[in-house]
């Protein structure tokens, strides 16, 4: 087997085929699936059914394992025989819907605004491997951005604002703004804020890149409110149809990007519908490199 890529963005995403993700995989097919994450960020696997066990140990080729937000409620109910895979859908834990106020359902809502896996906590997430289970009748794509192409795209000016500033992260920022407050103090204080510089260095591909996402909610050394609108202007630059790839959903898709070089969001869908995904992400181990 080998791996073959097609191009699905004219600056990154590429459809890979040509290898069998239900199989496990040897190194150099590990090793040919990071180049091309490196190169593309976004990889679309069309066709994979995979069972839970055959995602756990895809994703496990590419290191250890993120929890994710599963760190705030220990011992909750789950509807997969893994704590590593992530319940991306609008089905409680009976396997009947969701409400549509249920803590689930707001938390799934919280997707659909542009964010970097787990960039709220220390270390934060390398891949995420979404997986398409059930999939309503109309809506519910992903939207993936390239922060390195929208770095290059930066004023010089911006550029250097940004070299070397460090915006604080916190896990809890996008579903409080989406008014979900009912946290205790001790969920709270188990995901601390932590700091990400804003311009980083690709460990991948050594390329610059421009680090932000729903998760920043400040930047430090400036007063609360020019961070918040310099971070908004900086989102809203990244986002821009030029860097975008939108991702058409199939059953039987499994989607895997880079969290350190992309951001990505979910869009709307009817909540009646079962919409049913399934997310493994691997930690991110290398420290991050400031832009200077």
């Amino acid at each position: 087997m080998s791996l073959e890529l097609r191009p699905l963005h004219n600056l990154f995403a590429a459809e890979a085929s040509g290898i069998d993700l239900r199989e496990p995989l040897d190194p150099p097919l590990v090793q040919a699936v990071e180049d091309a994450m490196d190169r593309y960020a976004v990889l679309v696997f069309r066709d994979q059914p995979l069972s839970q066990a055959q995602q756990i140990r895809f994703a496990e080729s590419f290191g250890p394992l993120d929890l994710g937000l599963r760190k705030l409620h220990p011992g909750a109910a789950h509807r997969f025989d893994y704590e590593a895979l992530i319940d991306i859908s609008n089905v409680a834990a009976d396997g009947s819907l969701a409400r549509r106020d249920s803590r689930k359902v707001v938390s799934n809502i919280a997707n659909q605004l542009w964010h970097s896996d787990s960039s709220f906590q220390q270390p934060k997430a390398q891949y995420s491997m979404l997986s398409a289970v059930v999939l309503p009748p109309k809506g519910g794509e992903t939207e993936f951005a390239d922060l390195r192409a929208a770095y290059d795209a930066l004023p010089a000016d911006l550029q250097h604002e940004i070299n070397g500033l460090e915006a604080e992260h916190y896990a809890l920022h996008s579903r409080i703004l989406l008014g979900d407050t009912g946290y205790t103090e001790a969920q709270m204080a188990m995901i601390p804020p932590v700091r990400w510089p804003l311009a980083q260095i690709h460990p991948g591909s050594g390329r610059k890149l421009l680090f932000v996402g729903v998760h920043a909610r400040e930047i430090v050394g400036y007063s609360l409110a020019e961070g918040r609108m310099l971070l908004s202007d900086l989102l809203e630059h990244a986002t821009q149809r030029a860097f975008v790839y939108r991702h058409e959903w199939r059953v039987g898709d499994l989607v895997m990007w880079d969290n350190r070089c992309t951001i990505h969001r979910g869009r709307r869908y009817d909540l009646n519908e079962r919409r049913e995904l399934r997310r493994s992400t691997t930690e991110d181990l290398l420290p991050a490199r400031m832009v200077a």
